[in-house]
């Protein structure tokens, strides 16, 4: 079975933690790092010749369309991120949908097809954003990989299936969700997020394969992330920072490689459609599921029609 190392292609500065001490309007006139710290997780995926998804930010490849167009040459699957790095609970569907609209037309204009997969910035497909669903099955994608099933208190969606299925389907075409791995623990059986990022840093690597290997035994793919700012341990950072902000952002930031690394050399990697494409042939029962009843709340004011049929 195959896992996906998926990367979030996104600058040093337009992290969430950080918005308060680095304004939108200043970005422009940041020094920018990304492709550096890309072409380094690019290096450790070929290590082991593993393929992953990259999920581009349209502001990033706007920029920086070389590495974009370098990253599909090497193999890999571009997906995308949005534009604006914006968060689904500050916009509405209509300008969400001009967000994605922005980002497929750059990234499409840099490798000649439209993306297929979607993750929302911070995770924020989630309750109160269902309709990012509808508006995705809409546009054509095959799968959003935004759902995080943990309570946070920005993001996540603790009752949320913990692994591939549909969101949203009419007739034969479906759109499916490919959620951050998580685990069990507890007598509640509560989530524990593992899938990456801050909790990848911050907990023991071992303990991240551990949860690998828990999905992969249960019968289901792990879908890992990582950002390339976490790739570069000597990046400029403003003065101000809350402590446990600035925490969250710099811990183990100077092991991160060896982390991927390790789990690299463990555990077979695949772009999340090809691992998507394996799962529904493995388990073609998955193609006559009805979405669950969780990812279908009250639609919102002025939202979209759904694209679905309601859960059974």
């Amino acid at each position: 079975m195959h896992n996906v190392l998926s990367l979030d292609v996104e600058e040093w500065f337009h992290v969430y933690n950080l918005r308060d001490r680095i304004r939108r309007d200043a970005w422009e006139t940041l020094p920018s790092r990304v492709v550096d710290s890309t072409r380094t997780f690019l290096d450790l995926l070929d290590e082991r010749d593993a393929r992953g998804t990259f999920f581009v930010l349209g502001w990033v490849a706007e920029r920086q369309p070389d590495l974009v167009a370098e990253i599909a040459r090497r193999g890999h699957e571009i997906a995308s991120h949005g534009y604006g790095h914006d968060l689904l609970t500050e916009l509405d569907p209509d300008a969400f949908e001009r967000d994605l609209e922005r980002a497929e037309e750059l990234l499409e204009g840099i490798v000649g097809t439209r993306p297929l997969g979607y993750r929302a910035p911070s995770f924020t497909v989630m309750p109160g954003t269902w309709w990012a669903l509808d508006v995705l099955f809409r546009r054509g994608y095959r799968y959003d990989s935004s759902v995080f099933p943990v309570a946070r208190e920005r993001y996540g969606c603790p009752d949320a299936p913990r692994h591939i299925g549909p969101a949203r389907r009419d007739g034969e075409r479906v759109l499916w969700s490919f959620p951050l791995l998580t685990r069990r623990v507890g007598l509640a059986a509560r989530n524990l997020p593992v899938a990456g990022g801050g909790y990848l840093r911050l907990f023991p690597i071992r303990w991240i394969a551990s949860a690998v290997r828990a999905m992969n035994a249960a019968g289901h793919p792990a879908m890992l992330y990582l950002h390339p700012w976490e790739l570069d341990p000597d990046q400029p950072l403003p003065d101000g920072i809350p402590a446990l902000k600035r925490f969250m952002h710099t811990v183990n930031l100077s092991r991160t490689a060896r982390k991927i690394r390790y789990l690299v050399h463990r555990f077979p990697f695949d772009t999340a459609l090809n691992v998507l494409d394996a799962e529904l042939a493995r388990r073609p029962e998955l193609a006559q599921q009805a979405p669950p009843a969780v990812l279908f709340p009250e639609r919102a004011a002025g939202g979209v029609r759904s694209g679905g049929e309601p859960p059974r």
